[in-house]
């Protein structure tokens, strides 16, 4: 058992490092670097953190499949893990939310990016365009929030266990 629980911890620990080393660090940074080249430079920063998150969102799959994976066999070898319903529920939540963010709201940011043809950012501040970029932005970035933060209780739970 304590080798299926490390496996969830580990697992947590890289989904939820993952979330925020990308979206504290490496975004902003990205934007920062390339940012400073001009609207060129925004557009390539966009493409990176985009291709970026993609490559993490399978990194992500994998974790929930090994925290899903884990639940289900100590729920069933026992002892079952306190709050065990909670955490599948939570589980599926982080999971639910992490694919909505990779495979709905992701292309369409893409789809937006393509349709402007250059850095939202260039456009007028009232452009549909960039309204509509800028709440498909802040729609993924609140996404993401689901599986920070569920991720930090399961966490919780398994430190506790």
């Amino acid at each position: 058992m304590l080798a299926l629980r490390f496996a969830a911890v580990l697992a947590l620990v890289v989904w939820i490092g993952g979330l925020v080393t990308l979206g504290a660090l490496a975004a902003p940074a990205a934007f920062e670097v390339l940012g400073a080249r001009g609207p060129e430079g925004r557009t390539l920063a966009g493409s990176v953190v985009g291709e970026t998150l993609r490559r993490f969102n399978i990194v992500t799959y994998a974790c929930a499949a090994v925290v899903l994976l884990s639940l289900t066999t100590r729920g069933v070898l026992g002892p079952r893990p306190r709050r065990f319903a909670l955490r599948v529920a939570g589980l599926l939540l982080m999971t639910a939310a992490t694919l909505y963010a990779g495979f709905v709201v992701a292309p369409q940011i893409a789809h937006a990016q393509q349709s402007i043809g250059a850095s939202p950012s260039t456009l007028d501040a009232a452009d549909p365009r960039r309204i509509e970029f800028g709440r498909l932005h802040a729609r993924s970035v609140s996404v993401q929030l689901i599986p920070l933060l569920g991720g930090l209780a399961l966490l919780l739970f398994e430190l506790k266990d």
